[in-house]
């Protein structure tokens, strides 16, 4: 049988997220990294987040449009969070 890929929960499945969250970008400053789901985000559409912190490491910020549905994914502390050949692929803006 073969090893069965972590889901993200109810949000999106693997292999659709992990597609989707590869274009992003990285604050070196804030050590912060932003991942949209949706293509374009516009001002105040996110109207709902949902935090999670991770064993004081940092947070994962899931901004939610007015219908619940995930736009984008914002991690603080994201040099203590991911990988670094996922911050490489990000563009850099700070």
């Amino acid at each position: 049988m073969p090893a069965q890929r972590p889901s993200c929960g109810h949000l999106l499945p693997y292999s659709y997220a992990v597609k989707k969250l590869r274009r992003g970008t990285y604050d070196r400053s804030a050590d912060a990294a932003y991942f949209n789901i949706s293509p374009r985000i516009k001002a105040r559409e996110a109207v709902q987040q949902d935090v999670h912190g991770i064993d004081g490491r940092g947070e994962v910020i899931l901004d939610f449009d007015k219908d619940g549905k995930l736009l984008g994914v914002e991690i603080l502390g994201a040099k203590s969070l991911l990988r670094p050949s996922t911050l490489k692929q990000a563009k850099r803006i700070g």
